[in-house]
């Protein structure tokens, strides 16, 4: 009943706004296309991207301050969405939902590895290149990594922390663990597996995560990130378990002849979110690597992976992913 109240009166609120602040006409003039990493299924190759009236990713400077970190931060949230818009490669042709976002199924036959695929606002000048990721055919396993306080130090645990974490600091400050990008390289073995990202941190985030990542050499790969966004039937969106148990859900179906090894931390319940896909996916998860925060391990986060060493899969938890690879020798060794 409280989130229906919520979700009426936020609604409303944004409502409100819209018409204090009407949006421009659309016109393919006005618009972008902010461009996405995509995926491929057995079926399509799925291209992603958002249209909107402009984009806001600007730079930062090595060492700017507290003040304009901010400023730059909240740019990226203060978008207007093009909802009904015609997006299309060649014959192929999307349409943006109320919030902007498309996806644009291609048909497969490429061959494996990275693809810039062109597409363009129908009718108009409005272009960009959104890129797609291909598996290659000797693949061993799908690489699914948690991104907050597992790969980038977020503090997502603690909202006040999360947010002056996110909103303080810039992509040249944002901390990397070193441990989890050696490991993502050891797993990725030089791009033979492929390796994606889940995080509930909004796709407005998506140009800044991936500047982070490849200032910080991380393996690249589509990520799955969560929409924010307002609607009659949605307030804000699924909540972060429900969110990365649908994504691995689709990866896995995405990616029906190859087993998954799921990266985390105990910060967030990770252990329970990925015991519930070991169950949901029989045969599936080849192993579950946690990292333990600090101040340790809550009873829950006990009672959580005792339950998931209970399934029989290989479960590492360590303050650092130092060691993990060699743990996971059985499983990723090149055959």
């Amino acid at each position: 009943m409280l989130k229906q109240t919520l979700h009426r009166a936020a609604l409303h609120a944004e409502n409100l706004l819209d018409r204090l602040l009407p949006r421009k006409a659309r016109s393919g003039a006005d618009l972008v296309i902010d461009a996405y990493i995509g995926y491929a299924t057995p079926e399509a190759l799925i291209v992603r991207g958002r249209v909107l009236s402009h984009l806001r990713h600007s730079p930062p400077r090595a060492g700017q301050g507290v003040l304009r970190n901010m400023r730059q931060m909240v740019s990226l949230f203060l978008t207007d969405e093009a909802e009904g818009i015609t997006v299309c490669h060649g014959d192929a042709t999307a349409v943006s939902d109320e919030e902007g976002y498309f996806q644009l199924p291609l048909p497969p036959g490429r061959a494996p590895g990275w693809h810039e695929i062109p597409v363009a606002v129908a009718d108009s000048g409005a272009r960009t290149v959104c890129p797609v990721l291909i598996p290659r055919p000797d693949a061993r396993f799908l690489v699914i990594s948690d991104i907050d306080d597992t790969v980038m130090q977020t503090s997502a645990y603690s909202l006040v922390r999360n947010l002056w974490t996110t909103f303080s600091g810039n992509a040249l400050t944002r901390h990397v663990f070193p441990d989890s990008a050696e490991l993502l390289g050891k797993l990725s073995q030089q791009g033979r597996n492929p390796v994606f990202y889940v995080s509930s941190s909004p796709w407005n985030m998506h140009a800044f995560l991936d500047q982070v990542f490849r200032q910080a050499d991380l393996v690249r790969g589509p990520m799955f990130l969560r929409d924010l966004g307002l609607s009659e039937t949605q307030f804000i969106s699924a909540g972060h378990g429900s969110h990365k148990g649908q994504s691995i859900d689709l990866l896995l179906n995405a990616h029906p002849e190859l087993p998954a090894i799921l990266i985390g931390d105990t910060g967030q319940r990770d252990a329970s979110i990925y015991g519930a896909a070991v169950r949901r996916h029989p045969g599936r998860i080849a192993a579950v690597l946690l990292r333990v925060p600090a101040d340790g391990l809550s009873a829950e986060d006990e009672r959580d992976l005792a339950e998931l060493r209970e399934t029989g899969i290989t479960v590492f938890a360590a303050p650092s992913f130092d060691g993990a690879a060699q743990q996971l020798k059985r499983i990723t060794a090149p055959v």
